[in-house]
């Protein structure tokens, strides 16, 4: 086994090998002067690596290229940008799209632990026992100990039919649990919607590329049935993609500012409401918790600044970055943060979060409170 100063000395000629296959022709966007004496070291570098390193079979550039641009997306230190390789980029691609062979559940990196953030209703993942907040040690026997999402994502996904089996530490408990769940074609309903007296209950799972075509045929079913408020519930819901949250918070905020990007050299983006419909002017709760993330906030941010809704429940994870796939040349991809997303009203959702109009304790019946709320009695 190589010793510690010699893994140390591996990671760094494989960043220093994929610098140079940057330099070489994998252009991001960015240049360089040809005279950049960092580059011409690099590419130096690589040369002399596959001339005369002692045996040169073992030399396999693919692989050390895609450690390397994990290293170097690992120093950015910033736990909303990652690399994914191939498949996982594939499995992301597919989530996006509505439908992936898995389990049905959403994970995060939480002080350095996997952690469930969402489960899908009646998915394989419910019916072994999961839920928000549980850890997931273990993967078919490999330990997630500096495991990434990106990683963990690819190694719990897979054909329906197959088995992954978990060792899962559930949220409040000290023993752990080990669980063979058989994989399963998850489809993504993102929207659940049932009447409550003449409230309407509508819960976003998290946003896909469906997500707001879901919406029409509930927003007509709401108008037939008669609703006088609704009650938007995004407890854990992770995000997803910014167009997306826009044509939904257009369903109740119909002009005017959605959200403002910021970007790295100080200019900004100011993205308008979209044309929807139908939409509403029904009054509106928006339920939240520490889950609520990124477009999940966007969201429940416009609609406290256009005085649109009351948010109840918790300070929201506090996810407010841009980030956007850049796909290499094989096949893999970067997802990096670009910019910074604000409310209408100014406020930095990154690292702040969306603080609630009403804080609730997570004991109560916060739906009912919602309701409740709605009718006046709160």
């Amino acid at each position: 086994m190589p010793s510690p100063a010699r893994r140390i000395w591996l990671l760094l000629v494989a960043t220093v090998l994929i610098l140079s296959v940057l330099y070489l022709g994998y252009n991001l966007g960015l240049s360089a002067s040809p005279s950049d004496k960092n580059l011409a070291t690099i590419e130096e570098a690589w040369k002399i690596i596959h001339r005369d390193y002692v045996d040169l079979s073992k030399i396999d550039s693919t692989a050390l290229s895609q450690a390397a641009v994990q290293a170097m997306m690992d120093t950015l230190d910033d736990p909303h940008s990652g690399y994914f390789n191939a498949q996982v980029y594939q499995h992301v691609q597919n989530n996006l799209a509505g439908q992936y062979g898995g389990i049905g559940a959403s994970v995060s990196k939480t002080d350095g632990q996997i952690t469930i953030v969402s489960v899908n209703p009646d998915s394989p993942a419910e019916r072994a026992g999961l839920k928000a907040g549980d850890a997931i040690l273990e993967i078919d026997g490999v330990s997630t100990s500096g495991m990434g999402v990106a990683e963990t994502v690819a190694k719990v996904q897979g054909p329906a039919g197959t088995q992954v089996t978990l060792l899962v530490q559930h949220q409040g408990e000290t023993a752990t649990t080990l669980l063979t769940i058989t994989r399963g074609n998850i489809k993504l309903v993102s929207v659940r919607f049932k009447m409550m007296g003449d409230i309407a209950y509508i819960n976003i799972s998290e946003f896909t590329n469906n997500t707001n075509d879901e919406l029409t045929d509930v927003f007509q079913e709401m108008t037939t049935s008669g609703a006088k408020g609704i009650v938007l519930d995004l407890r854990d819901n992770p995000g997803g993609p910014e167009q997306v949250v826009v044509d939904v918070a257009s369903r109740f905020i119909t002009k005017g500012t959605i959200l403002t990007v910021r970007y790295n050299d100080g200019s900004e983006d100011v993205v308008k409401a979209t044309l929807q419909a139908p939409t509403t002017d029904l009054p509106v709760v928006v339920l939240v918790n520490a889950n609520s993330a990124s477009a999940s906030e966007v969201l429940s941010g416009a609609l406290q600044d256009y005085g649109l809704a009351v948010v109840a429940g918790e300070v929201t994870y506090g996810k407010g970055s841009v980030n956007q796939f850049e796909v290499l040349p094989d096949g893999s991809a970067i997802y990096i943060t670009i910019a910074r997303w604000l409310t209408p009203n100014g406020h930095l959702i990154e690292g702040k979060g969306i603080t609630p109009d009403f804080p609730l304790d997570s004991s109560i019946d916060q739906i009912q409170w919602a309701i409740d709320y709605l009718h006046g009695k709160s």
